[in-house]
């Protein structure tokens, strides 16, 4: 029998069901576990919640209220209900505002993921209850102000690519379902399954992963097996979802049938799959690895263009594009005037002329006062001239100019 009780009245030996309030709020990677010392309950007291779910059948009930007593120390819910918490549409946000917010969904992202990776290589179960209660932060966020989050997830190190990788194409799985027309609860599946898309690199060698230089073929046949192991992975922790599972072992098909682990190709690749594949790949491009720097991200569309053809659905890719634009945030442009800018947001009226802020002078080649421009206002007299490369400029850290 499941109930809801205030913190107040949690005790040692209780099966603590759920936490009421965001994933973000505790510390705890699970949700559902016995509760073992004083510790615990410390932890949840100082997190914040002010109410949890706990499964008498499977731990210590409540205390009985004295006799005569109207007043009930616990309310009793069906499960079907408690599983169903009512929560607010996101209001839209501008990026400055939504960057602090995302960047703790980033930071608390990592860890999660770190540790569901940790607790994947010991054999443990994977969590689906915690892993959705991420995706729904990280939806939340995107549903704000998609540049934000996935701007920063991509600013991973190359420590961290395998942990923020997952976040990364959780988000972008989500806005790309929500572009493809899918309902919400299609578009959460969509990032659920972005972010547990590479569960198998628990079971792939770290030094094997993290190699600076090329990988020979016998380790380049090791990489590749991490989308079954990933897929096996899932099976034996009883994962149900169809989605996740298909994501997990297809998002390195590829449409032309040259993709692994199966070679499957065209309309056998499910859309989810599909979808992966786009989103696994620019992230890839777009972040600094052990063995390369990452490419801009309009660089990275370009080339992608080239390779869409073969490797992507031709519609999904096409969304892709029209999700993220043809300039993401945080892309280096040249304007005509011969100042550089970065792209700070997508423009409703055109793709092809974002929000731009101007920072520096390449006939100068010094910092000029930052001027945020709107590319799609008529008669404010720039133009894109082209992409740049930052490292060409010697500049770092453009990202503060996007944030600010």
């Amino acid at each position: 029998m499941l109930k809801k009780i205030p913190v107040a009245e949690l005790r040692e030996g209780m099966f603590l069901h759920g936490l009421c309030g965001s994933w973000m709020q505790h510390p705890f990677w699970r949700s559902k576990f016995v509760v073992k010392n004083a510790d615990d309950i410390r932890l949840i007291v100082e997190s914040g919640i002010t109410e949890v779910m706990i499964d008498a059948d499977k731990g210590l009930d409540v205390a009985p209220p004295p006799a005569g007593s109207h007043d009930e120390v616990a309310t009793v819910v069906e499960p079907a209900r408690a599983r169903a918490v009512a929560r607010a549409a996101p209001k839209p946000a501008g990026l400055s505002e939504e960057v602090a917010r995302a960047r703790k969904i980033c930071d608390t992202g990592r860890s999660a993921v770190k540790a569901m990776l940790n607790e994947a290589r010991l054999g443990r179960a994977v969590s689906r209850e915690a892993a959705g209660a991420l995706v729904q932060d990280i939806s939340d966020s995107v549903a704000r102000n998609a540049g934000a989050l996935i701007s920063l997830a991509r600013l991973k190190t190359a420590d961290d690519y395998t942990y923020m990788h997952s976040v990364a194409v959780c988000a972008l799985m989500v806005v790309l379902a929500r572009q493809l027309g899918l309902d919400e609860e299609q578009a959460r599946e969509a990032g659920e399954a972005g972010l547990m898309h590479d569960l198998g690199k628990a079971l792939v060698p770290q030094d094997v992963l993290n190699k600076p230089g090329k990988l020979t073929d016998d380790e380049f046949t090791l990489v590749k097996q991490h989308s079954k192991l990933g897929h096996d992975l899932l099976l034996q922790s009883g994962y149900a979802s169809a989605a996740t599972l298909d994501v997990c072992l297809h998002h390195h098909e590829k449409v032309d049938g040259s993709g692994y682990p199966e070679r499957l190709a065209g309309d056998a690749i499910s859309l989810y799959a599909k979808m992966g594949a786009v989103c696994d790949v620019y992230d890839a491009i777009t972040s600094d690895r052990p063995y390369k720097a990452g490419w801009d991200p309009s660089e990275s569309i370009r080339r992608m263009t080239e390779w869409s053809e073969g490797h992507f659905d031709k519609r999904v890719f096409q969304a892709f594009v029209k999700s993220i634009g043809i300039y993401p945030t945080g892309s280096l442009l040249r304007l005509t005037s011969g100042r550089l800018a970065v792209v700070v947001e997508q423009s409703r009226a055109s793709l092809l002329k974002p929000v731009v802020r101007a920072f520096f002078s390449t006939k100068s080649s010094v910092y000029v006062t930052p001027e945020l421009i709107d590319l799609s206002r008529s008669g404010q007299g720039e133009k894109i001239a082209g992409v740049e490369d930052p490292a060409a400029w010697g500049l770092k850290n453009i990202e503060r100019f996007w944030m600010a």
